[in-house]
């Protein structure tokens, strides 16, 4: 069995497994040592304030670029920029990424920002937001990315909550077949927030150039060309590094805050340990910088260890065909592929027969890692065939960080059962409860929890949230409830077997039903309405809209656009439902409580147990004739 190096010691899986479990405190200290610290740790976790390495000082941006130019590997490649969007390409080395990130952080630093300010970036999968994410952590200000081209209400919210003294933005976004302007939504969602950011800096992009606002917006090249570069600000390893919104169990968005040394640990010490990446290879997360796998390893786990990130434009499909990873692969000598379940079937729809695998020799590629959405076991094992290639589930959320159940390959685990995302990765304790909130048995369904302190590299708090933030807490004291249910076989093996709140997965982005159902019930025509997750087989989950109507409203046709419309304005495309069916009635408990698990059921055309609590069951009878999915002819 392979080993890795854990501050200092040798071992494997089994042996940093118990450890971490017997001696956390000395297990990331010693982790810790693998970092550039401007004042090293003495203490590993106070346990009044949660925090991890309290007495540390660290800059992130200095482990992730500086000391690798230090260390004499300038030359490298930090990060390549592929485009088949656009036909552009791009390298760049760690000396030239230490440029662009220094004189970026001028940019902002020339505008007044300062350590603890909020920046916001709203940006494309370009360069410029990696240097901006970078920029930030290096003068101490705090970042918080939105996924490009969110619509300019839910932009609106997180502008509203972060209050960011400036903004990072882009002329437009492309996808395969359209252009999106950024600049309009921007606009739009700076004039429904209360707050007003000093400063927007706007990267003209040549495919859509737009108008600036006067005493707001600068143009991003211009005012790049007039700094200069920064040195790296000291900040506490408590300090937050970001905040990250993503969808809870209302409309609001909650802010997770990344702390700065906690983190950095965490993701170098997964780089090597997890994923078997080390300095000087070549890693592709093909992922978004908006979403949690754009940060951790698209940006700052790649660059922690001293690796090659690749920062991709396009989709598995289309840009310019199904071959395009296994081409970018073989031209980049890609070690490592981590992507989500949704991009392989996509793959496996246009090129079922795996032509264009066939066609690339991957003889890099040491694993493929899937994660943002459950992987099911036939797309696992497909493309597991294709490539001859380990094929590893594994599972995290964007509260966690990082991998908290995996196969860790880069100690030499390969054992993996389809439809389990792994053991538990060193440092994390999982617990299943069952309803009564006792230890269920190996192999027993109940709520999935893990054990505090959590570790490093997860989330400490909740943006101007605190209550909410103990809301994970409060179920099974001294225990995260994650919101997962799942089981744990005689194994080890964790299983997750869905969501216990509202949450669905559609093709890895984490959206909240209970928000679609606002933007629906403020329809008009609408009485009442129920979104649920339906499953998919392209996308993992979809939502599907239920809706009564007010007596009288005859054009039923025109209903359904308008809340697909007002759901892709108001959230995001993403969002988008599968369909929109209307009833006569929605299933309920006598309560009033609507009973969606009864029509996730019916649409997944799962077993329909009908509660006794139900308040008229002849409602069901038509619901099935109305959405239950027909038997292949």
């Amino acid at each position: 069995m392979r080993e890795t190096t854990i501050g200092g010691c040798e071992v494997g899986y089994e042996k940093a497994f118990q450890t971490a479990q017997d001696d956390p405190k000395g297990f990331w200290l010693d982790a810790a040592q693998d970092l550039e610290w401007l004042k090293a740790p003495t203490v590993a976790h106070d346990a009044a304030t949660d925090g991890w390495f309290p007495d540390g000082k660290i800059n992130t941006c200095i482990n992730a670029v500086d000391r690798h130019v230090a260390a004499g590997r300038g030359d490298q490649a930090a990060l390549i920029y592929e485009s088949p969007i656009t036909g552009k390409s791009a390298t760049y080395t760690y000396s030239e990424l230490l440029e662009r990130v220094s004189r970026t952080a001028g940019m902002l630093a020339a505008s007044g920002v300062k350590k603890g300010d909020r920046v916001v970036i709203y940006m494309p999968m370009v360069p410029e937001a990696v240097f901006g994410m970078l920029a930030c952590a290096r003068i101490g200000a705090i970042h918080s990315v939105v996924f490009g081209g969110f619509a300019a209400p839910e932009l609106a919210k997180r502008i509203e909550d972060s209050k960011p003294v400036a903004v990072l933005s882009a002329s437009c976004g492309l996808e395969p077949n359209r252009t999106i302007a950024y600049k309009p939504l921007l606009d739009k969602a700076i004039e429904l927030s209360s707050h007003k950011p000093d400063a927007c800096f706007i990267l003209q992009r040549e495919e859509l150039r737009c108008e600036l606002v006067p005493n707001r917006d600068l143009d991003w090249n211009a005012a790049y060309d007039a700094a200069t570069a920064v040195d790296p600000v000291p900040v506490a390893s408590t300090d937050p590094l970001y905040i990250l919104y993503t969808s809870g169990t209302t409309g609001t968005p909650k802010g997770v805050v990344r702390d700065n040394g906690g983190h950095a640990t965490a993701l170098s010490w997964s780089m090597k340990a997890i994923y078997g990446v080390e300095a000087g290879d070549v890693y592709w997360a093909a992922s978004d910088i908006g979403w949690v796998v754009g940060h951790s390893y698209i940006v700052y786990g790649p660059l922690l260890a001293g690796a090659t990130s690749v920062l991709f434009e396009g989709k598995p499909i289309g840009t310019p065909d199904a071959g395009i990873f296994w081409t970018l692969i073989d031209k980049h000598n890609v070690k490592v592929l981590f992507t989500a379940p949704t991009a392989i079937r996509a793959i496996r729809r246009a090129d079922p027969d795996g032509e264009f695998i066939a066609k690339a020799s991957l003889d890099s590629l040491t694993a493929l890692f899937l994660a943002g959405e459950r992987a099911d076991p036939d797309t696992l094992l497909w493309i597991a065939d294709q490539l001859k290639k380990p094929v590893i589930d594994h599972w995290w959320q964007t509260e966690l960080g990082w991998p908290a159940i995996a196969t860790c390959f880069g100690m030499g685990e390969t054992q993996i059962k389809p439809g389990s995302a792994g053991r538990a990765v060193p440092g994390y304790r999982f617990k299943v409860k069952d309803e009564a909130g006792h230890d269920a048995d190996a192999g027993t369904v109940g709520t999935l929890l893990i054990e505090q302190p959590l570790p490093p590299g997860n989330f400490r708090a909740l943006w101007n949230n605190p209550e909410r933030f103990q809301q994970g807490f409060v179920d099974f004291a001294g225990h995260y409830t994650s919101g997962d249910a799942g089981m744990i076989d005689a194994d080890g093996f964790i299983h997750i077997m869905g969501r216990t709140d509202d949450i669905i997965n559609v093709a890895g982005h984490r959206l909240s039903t209970g928000q679609m159902e606002e933007v629906v019930a403020n329809h008009p025509a609408v009485v009442e309405c129920a979104v649920v997750g339906a499953a998919d087989e392209l996308k993992g989950e979809m939502a599907v809209a239920f809706v009564v109507t007010r007596a009288g409203v005859g054009d039923l046709d025109s209903v359904k656009k308008d809340i697909v419309r007002t759901i892709r304005e108001d959230i995001g495309a993403i969002a988008s439902p599968r369909d929109v069916f209307f009833a006569d009635a929605l299933p309920k408990t006598r309560s009033g409580k609507v009973l969606r698990n009864l029509l996730r059921a019916i649409l997944n055309g799962q077993e329909i147990v009908v509660p006794q609590t139900i308040e008229d069951a002849s409602v069901i009878d038509a619901l099935v004739d109305l959405a239950a999915p027909q038997p292949a002819a």
